[in-house]
């Protein structure tokens, strides 16, 4: 009997501007600012803004690394299919599960501020309820899912518009800040070296929490099956995109350390950017940062729901996981049966959100947990990149360097940070991290004995692929074969 490939995802729907506008989306600024500021504060003081630039150099590592494995494998996985492929099946599976499970807290985490800040600007005495900002929350999320699950096309026009209008807002405030003659504190140039750091534990504390600010910008490779020439348009949307969100991060957080105290940040927790708002236009300016805010964390919602469903579609796919997941509907061209399980984890989560605290309590820990699991499958792809361009890091300087030394540094730096800042974390944080990532045992073991094709021995190789594939530039995308596996159009 002749087998039938299944249905896959909708090529070419998105452009280079498409792109980069999602990678900006998915570090989500205005909204990591105002979930994690005070957390980064709390954890490093004024060394924050260090701890952003000192992360953001082995970040660019790992940028690099998605953008070179993006150009020999085009996969809805990433990570999980190059790590799965290059190093070792298990590992891929725990890179994917660790993204799945960030990416499902996130749900949560990024929900809350998007209720407690509609709250805020509508009925501002009703903002300190966790159960109806959790509500309301859920309403922006509900939202989202059913943009998410309307395709592409919808998805990236509400991107367009809820990001240009935050980005908008934002750098208006820098200028005001630069114009602002009130100052808590004066601007000092060690804020952006180690002084500040209390020892290498507190470093790697900061790293931690400013690993998640820039978390998010690796959606464009989640998009590359419908994404227009994709292997390079990934890569270069996510370098775009990094290098806004750092400019923006900078900036803001050397604000804070300049208009508001330490106390302030703290007592401010979510609401920091709110207080910095009205600190520089009273009146209007936390009004405007809370719309900031919200489209920042509406938005960062959308490219998250993409990156857990494209994930769990890959596995499906691959029969690493239900292969239901696999599933795309046949009018909008989505995962439609992922969308709705993440929905629906999502709501129970929701439900337990309310038994757990505050906001601000909520958001410390989740932070500090997808911290951990955003180190552990941006360091596997940043050996990945190395190992799958072995054959090639001595043909140039330029190899060795962008291919080899600092994607090798960026994943070095992220176990590093994985490791040393388990001892400075809550039981809360730890549990939920490391608890997270160890319940992926638990399906890939299943699937694995079940003789899942995807684990075999790895095979993906850039020197195989390109000779295999004929000049560099010619690298076709991959066909998706009934049997689940990605393969380019000359199979190796």
């Amino acid at each position: 009997m002749r087998s039938v490939t299944p249905r896959g995802l909708q090529p070419n729907v998105l452009g280079r501007l498409d792109t980069i506008v999602m990678a900006v989306a998915g570090s989500a600024p205005a909204y990591s600012l105002a979930a994690t500021s005070a957390v980064l504060v709390g954890a490093v003081g004024f060394a924050a803004p260090a701890a952003l630039l000192y992360c953001a150099i082995p970040m660019l590592g790992i940028v690099l690394a998605f953008s070179r494995l993006g150009r020999i494998d085009v996969n809805a996985g990433a990570s999980y299919s190059w790590v799965g492929r290059t190093l070792h099946p298990a590992l891929g599976f725990l890179s994917g599960w660790a993204l799945i499970v960030a990416a499902t807290i996130f749900m949560v985490a990024g929900s809350l501020p998007a209720g407690q800040l509609t709250l805020a600007l509508l009925a501002p005495g009703l903002a300190a309820d966790t159960a109806l900002a959790t509500a309301v929350g859920a309403g922006w999320f509900l939202l989202m899912l059913l943009v998410v699950l309307g395709g592409a096309r919808l998805t990236v026009r509400a991107q367009l518009l809820m990001t240009g209008v935050e980005l908008l807002i934002m750098l208006l405030f820098i200028v005001g800040v630069v114009m602002h003659r009130g100052a808590a504190t004066a601007f000092d140039w060690s804020w952006l070296g180690f002084g500040h750091f209390d020892g290498v534990s507190g470093f790697a504390s900061g790293a931690l929490v400013a690993a998640f600010y820039y978390w998010g910008w690796d959606v464009t490779s989640n998009l590359s099956e419908e994404t227009r020439d994709s292997r390079r348009t990934a890569g270069l949307a996510a370098l775009v995109g990094i290098g806004v969100v750092f400019l923006l991060f900078e900036a803001f957080t050397i604000a804070v350390n300049v208009v508001l105290s330490a106390q302030e940040v703290g007592a401010g927790g979510a609401n920091v950017l709110v207080l910095l708002g009205d600190a520089v236009w009273p009146g209007i300016g936390g009004k405007l940062l809370i719309v900031a805010v919200m489209l920042s964390s509406v938005a960062t919602l959308e490219t998250t729901l993409i990156q857990v469903t494209r994930s769990l579609f890959a596995m499906g796919r691959d029969r690493t996981m239900p292969a239901a997941l696999g599933a795309v509907h046949r009018r909008w061209n989505t995962p439609w049966v992922a969308i709705t399980v993440v929905g629906a984890v999502a709501l129970a989560m929701f439900v337990a959100a309310t038994a757990l605290g505050s906001v601000g309590d909520i958001l410390s820990s989740a932070v500090h947990a997808m911290g951990l699991q955003i180190a552990f499958y941006y360091g596997l792809a940043g050996i990945a990149a190395v190992v799958a361009y072995r054959g090639m890091l001595l043909r140039s300087v330029r190899d060795f360097v962008l291919g080899g030394a600092w994607p090798l540094i960026g994943a070095a730096f992220m176990f590093w940070i994985f490791f040393e800042s388990l001892g400075g974390l809550t039981g809360t944080a730890v549990a939920i991290g490391l608890g997270g990532l160890g319940a992926g045992i638990v399906p890939m073991v299943w699937y694995w004995r079940r003789g899942s094709s995807y684990y075999r021995p790895a095979r993906l190789d850039a020197v195989r692929v390109m000779a295999a594939a004929g000049p560099y530039d010619d690298v076709p995308r991959q066909h998706h074969r009934a049997d689940g596996n990605e393969t380019l159009a000359t199979d190796f």
